[in-house]
C-alpha cells in the first residue's frame, strides 16, 4: 500500500501562518519521495474554501494561528469530511494537549523539531484512510447483499463458530417466526428450533468436521408449531483458512412433504389393493371346491348329525366368501350394474334401516335438498357405503350422540383440486356422514382405510368396513375426505361425480357468474396449514380482494392491530396449535367488538361448539371449501 501511495499524486492542504515552517514541511515530504501537490492557507475562510475546491487527501495543521486554531479546523473536518486524515504539525505540544487532539479525532501529531516522523505518519494516515474506504465499500456491498438475501423466501442464517447468530434474514423470520432483533447475538440453541436440540447441534458439528451438511430437520417455530425444513449448511473460512462462521440456508418443505405423503398413501393403498386382490383370488380358489363339495356331501350323508356338520361348514364357507367379496371390493371395486341413482332416495332408505337398528340414544338427522343431482352407480354398493359409515359412527358413540347424513351439489373448481389430488374439476354430489363420537386420533387417521386395520376389540370387527367403503367409492370415480377431532367427532365426506346433464354443464360454464367479486377490500386469513393459506390467498386475490395471512393466532392478532382500519373480514381456523380459533376470536373481539369474523373448521359441530362457548361469529365455513363457497360466504 505504501508503494502505491508514493506513486500516486497526493493533494495536501497545509494550515500554517509561517511560510518558513510550511517550506520545511514541504521539503521533508519531498525527501520522502512523495508525489504531491499542496496549498497553504492561514485563515478560516481560505481553509473552508480550499476544503471544498482543492478537495485534499490530507490536512497538515499547526496547532495555534493568529486568527484561527487547529482544534477548530479539526472540528470542521470531522463534521463535514469524516474520512479526511488530519495531522497536527506544531512547535510544541504538551502531553495533555496531545491527548486532547487525538480524542478530538486527529490522526496523529508531529513536532516541528522532529519532522523526520512526518513522512511515515502521512503514509500511515493515508493507508488507514484507504483501508477505511475499502471497509466502507465492503459494508455497503454487504448491506446490498443483505437486502437481496431478505428478498429470498428461504431462511438464510449465519452463526459464528460458537453458534451465536450473526445474520437472520426476512425469510428466516417468515419460516420460524423469530424477528431479527430477537435473535441477534443469541446462541441458536436458545431459539429451540428443534424439539431435540441435539439434532441441530450434531448437524453443526458435522459442518465443522466436514465443511458442509445437508439434510431435513423437524423444526419448531417460535410458537411451537412443527415444520419440516431442508437445511444446507456450509463452513465459511477466513483468509488464513481458519473456520469463521457457518452459513445456513433453510427451505420450508412442510407442504411439499404433505403432498408427498398423499401420493405415498395413494401408492400404499394401491399396493395393498393389488396384494389383497391376489389373496382374494387364491382364497376363492380354496373356497370354490368346498362350496361345490358341500352339495355332494349333503346328498351322500343324510343323517341328522352329518347334516348339522355340513350346515356348519356351509355357513363358515359362505362367511369366508363374503370376506373375500369385501376384500375384492377394496382391491378393484366390485363390478356391478351401474344405473342412474337418486341420492335422496338412497339416503331415505338408509335412514329407515338405521332408525330401527341403532340405539335410541343416538339421534339421527338427515338433510337432502330436493334439487340434488343424480349419479351413476351400483345402488347396492352405494347403500353398503352409507351403512358401513353409519355403523362406524354408532361404534364411536357408545353412550349416544348425534348422527347426521346430508348431501349437497358441488362444483369442484381448480382451487379445490389443488387441495386434493384425487379430485377433478367438475360437478359432484357430496354425501356427509358425521357423528359426535370419540373421534379418531391423528396418528392413525392415515391408516383407517387399510384392510384389516381396526382399533376395535378382537372379534368385534374385521377391519374391512372402511376399506370396502374406500374401494367402492374409488370404483365409482369418487374420493373420501375424513376430518376428525378427538373428543368432538368425525366427519366422512364422500364425493361422487354427478351424472352429466344440461344443468351440470351449464353450471360448469357459468359457475363464476353471480359470485360477489371484491373491490380491493383487505382480508386477513389465519390458518396453521401453509397450503390452505396459499390457496385461499390466491383465490381471494384472483377475485378482487387484497389478502394478508398469518400462520397462528398470535401473528393474526399482531397483523390485525397493525391493519385494523383496513381489514374488513378475518377468516379464522378453529383448530390451531398454541392459540386456537376460539381464543383468537375472543382476543380479536376484545380489540374490536365490531370485527367481522368467518370461522373455519373441518367439523360443522365446531361451529355449534363455538356458539355454545359464547363465541359470536358472522359466518361459519366448513373445510374443504371451493372458491364459490368462500366468496359467497364473504
Amino acid at each position: 500500500m505504501s508503494d502505491s501511495l508514493t506513486k500516486k499524486e497526493i493533494r495536501i492542504l497545509i494550515l500554517e501562518d509561517n511560510p518558513s515552517d510550511a517550506e520545511l514541511v514541504l521539503l521533508e515530504l519531498r525527501k520522502g519521495n512523495l508525489a504531491f501537490t499542496s496549498k497553504q492557507v492561514d485563515t478560516k475562510e481560505t481553509f473552508l474554501k480550499e476544503l471544498s475546491e482543492f478537495t485534499p487527501d490530507l490536512v497538515l495543521s499547526d496547532y495555534s494561528l493568529p486568527s484561527f486554531d487547529g482544534l477548530s479546523a479539526l472540528k470542521i473536518v470531522k463534521e463535514s469530511y469524516t474520512e479526511l486524515p488530519f495531522i497536527f504539525v506544531t512547535g510544541s505540544l504538551g502531553e495533555e494537549r496531545a491527548i486532547e487532539t487525538l480524542k478530538s479525532g486527529a490522526t496523529d501529531y508531529v513536532l516541528k523539531d522532529r519532522l523526520s516522523r512526518l513522512t511515515p505518519s502521512v503514509l500511515r494516515a493515508l493507508q488507514e484512510a484507504e483501508e477505511r474506504k475499502h471497509l466502507k465499500r465492503a459494508e455497503e456491498q454487504i448491506l446490498q447483499q443483505a437486502d437481496l438475501l431478505n428478498i429470498a423466501t428461504d431462511a438464510i442464517i449465519v452463526v459464528d463458530i460458537e453458534h451465536k447468530v450473526l445474520f437472520w434474514n426476512k425469510g428466516a423470520e417468515r419460516i420460524y417466526g423469530w424477528k431479527t432483533e430477537e435473535t441477534e447475538g443469541k446462541n441458536i440453541s436458545e431459539l429451540r428450533l428443534t424439539s431435540a436440540p441435539s439434532e441441530l447441534e450434531e448437524a453443526l458439528k458435522i459442518v465443522k468436521d466436514r465443511g458442509e451438511w445437508k439434510g431435513e430437520l423437524h423444526q419448531l417455530t417460535c410458537d411451537g408449531k412443527e415444520i419440516i425444513v431442508e437445511n444446507r449448511c456450509t463452513l465459511v473460512r477466513d483468509y488464513q483458512g481458519n473456520p469463521k462462521s457457518i452459513f445456513i440456508v433453510g427451505t420450508d418443505i412442510t407442504e411439499k412433504k404433505r403432498i408427498e405423503a398423499q401420493f405415498l398413501r395413494a401408492q400404499r393403498m394401491e399396493s395393498i389393493g393389488t396384494l389383497a386382490g391376489g389373496v382374494a383370488h387364491d382364497l376363492n380358489n380354496v373356497l370354490q371346491p368346498i362350496m361345490m363339495a358341500l352339495e355332494l356331501l349333503r346328498s351322500k350323508f343324510t343323517d341328522e348329525q352329518s347334516q348339522d356338520w355340513i350346515n356348519t361348514i356351509q355357513v363358515t364357507a359362505e362367511r369366508g366368501a363374503n370376506l373375500v367379496k369385501q376384500i375384492l371390493s377394496f382391491a378393484r371395486g366390485m363390478e356391478g350394474e351401474h344405473t342412474i341413482v337418486q341420492v335422496r332416495h338412497l339416503i331415505s332408505e338408509v335412514q329407515k334401516i338405521i332408525k330401527d337398528t341403532l340405539p335410541k340414544s343416538i339421534e339421527i338427522y338427515t338433510d337432502t335438498p330436493k334439487n340434488l343431482w343424480t349419479i351413476t352407480g351400483d345402488p347396492t354398493q352405494l347403500h353398503q357405503v352409507l351403512i358401513n359409515l353409519c355403523v362406524n359412527a354408532r361404534d364411536a358413540m357408545p353412550y349416544g350422540g348425534r348422527l347426521s347424513i346430508s348431501a349437497e351439489n358441488l362444483f369442484l373448481d381448480e382451487n379445490y383440486v389443488r387441495m386434493n389430488i384425487d379430485a377433478q374439476v367438475g360437478p359432484y354430489i357430496a354425501i356427509t356422514v358425521s357423528d359426535t363420537g370419540t373421534g379418531i386420533p391423528p396418528e392413525i387417521l392415515d391408516r383407517i382405510f387399510e384392510p384389516f386395520f381396526t382399533t376395535k376389540e378382537y372379534g368385534k370387527g374385521t377391519g374391512l368396513g372402511l376399506s370396502t367403503v374406500f374401494g367402492i367409492v374409488k370404483a365409482h370415480g369418487g374420493f373420501i375426505n375424513v376430518y376428525s377431532e378427538v373428543g368432538k367427532g368425525t366427519r366422512f365426506k364422500v364425493y361422487l361425480p354427478a351424472f352429466e346433464t344440461g344443468e351440470t354443464k351449464e353450471l360448469g360454464d357459468k359457475r363464476t357468474e353471480g359470485l360477489r367479486l371484491g373491490h380491493g377490500e383487505l382480508i386477513l386469513v389465519v390458518d396453521d396449514e401453509a397450503g390452505i393459506l396459499e390457496i385461499t390467498k390466491a383465490t381471494l386475490e384472483k377475485y378482487g380482494y387484497r389478502v394478508i395471512t398469518a400462520s397462528d393466532g398470535a401473528e393474526g392478532l399482531a397483523l390485525y392491530v397493525q391493519n385494523r382500519l383496513e381489514v374488513r373480514v378475518v377468516i379464522v381456523d378453529m383448530v390451531m396449535p398454541i392459540m386456537d380459533g376460539p381464543a383468537t376470536i375472543r382476543a380479536l373481539q376484545k380489540i374490536d367488538s365490531e370485527v367481522n369474523i368467518i370461522a373455519v373448521s373441518g367439523l360443522k359441530e365446531s361451529g355449534e361448539s363455538a356458539e355454545a362457548a359464547g363465541i359470536d361469529v358472522d359466518a361459519f365455513l366448513t373445510k374443504p371449501y371451493t372458491a364459490e363457497m368462500l366468496l359467497n360466504t364473504l
